[in-house]
């Protein structure tokens, strides 16, 4: 199976890259790269190119830079706009949602569910993100910012063609269209404020339900993003 290797922007002008550090331990200790193999290289903005390995020393080995490589992203931008559930499940939910396309996760203050998120666990969760990209392949690693209040929802939202909401008590859909950049609303387990309600209805957030039962915010997280992908998939 071809590995995927997150590198700098720089880097992905090269002809030629040195790999060393933690880099090098990861694809030639751990993934036991060797010379000659074919390597997916992505600097985390969308970009992807194939390199092969050319050279492999006691403590660093060098990349051949070649074509592109494909993007693997998502047809549309979608926003995950998530009130942060406890930590364990929180580097789950950025894990899995960047694995599944999620283009950006923004932690938001709910009268509900308020959570603090130091520096230290943005940049772990970036981490988190990191490994994900490579893991799934994708080019795009996800931007991860937060704690928001939620008087910031409205300019968080504002270049979104389309905003969704996540309720339990929402009429099922006939059809899902998404065809543009969009955001995704997913709330507390205690639900939304009714202010809150007001507030994403006045930003055009149309409702949309994942069935009768009461998912955990990761779960409902990582399932509403997947439709919303899928669809947007299907209506290429």
């Amino acid at each position: 199976m071809t590995v995927s290797l997150l590198l700098s922007t720089e880097d992905l002008d090269r002809s030629e890259v040195k790999i060393d550090g933690d880099r090098y331990r990861h694809l030639f200790r751990a993934r036991r790269q060797k010379v000659g193999d074919r390597i997916r290289v992505v600097d985390g903005r969308g970009h992807a190119r194939w390199a092969q390995v050319v050279r492999v020393d006691r403590l660093a080995g060098y990349l051949e830079l070649a074509e592109e490589a494909p993007r693997n992203e998502p047809a549309i931008w979608l926003e995950l706009l998530v009130v942060p559930p406890k930590p364990h499940r929180l580097t789950w939910l950025v894990e899995k949602s960047t694995e599944v396309g999620v283009s950006a996760i923004r932690l938001i203050h709910s009268h509900r569910g308020p959570r603090i998120c130091g520096a230290s666990t943005l940049e772990r969760l970036r981490r988190v993100a990191a490994a994900a990209v490579m893991q799934s392949h994708r080019s795009l690693l996800p931007e991860i910012s937060g704690v928001h209040d939620w008087q910031e929802v409205a300019v968080l939202t504002s270049e979104s063609e389309a905003c969704w909401a996540l309720d339990p008590n929402a009429a099922p859909c006939a059809e899902i269209v998404a065809s543009g950049p969009a955001c995704l609303f997913v709330g507390p387990e205690g639900g939304w404020a009714e202010r809150e309600r007001q507030d994403m209805e006045s930003m055009g957030c149309l409702s949309l339900s994942l069935g009768p039962r009461i998912l955990r915010i990761e779960t409902a997280a990582l399932v509403g993003s997947a439709v919303l992908l899928a669809a947007a998939h299907r209506g290429l």
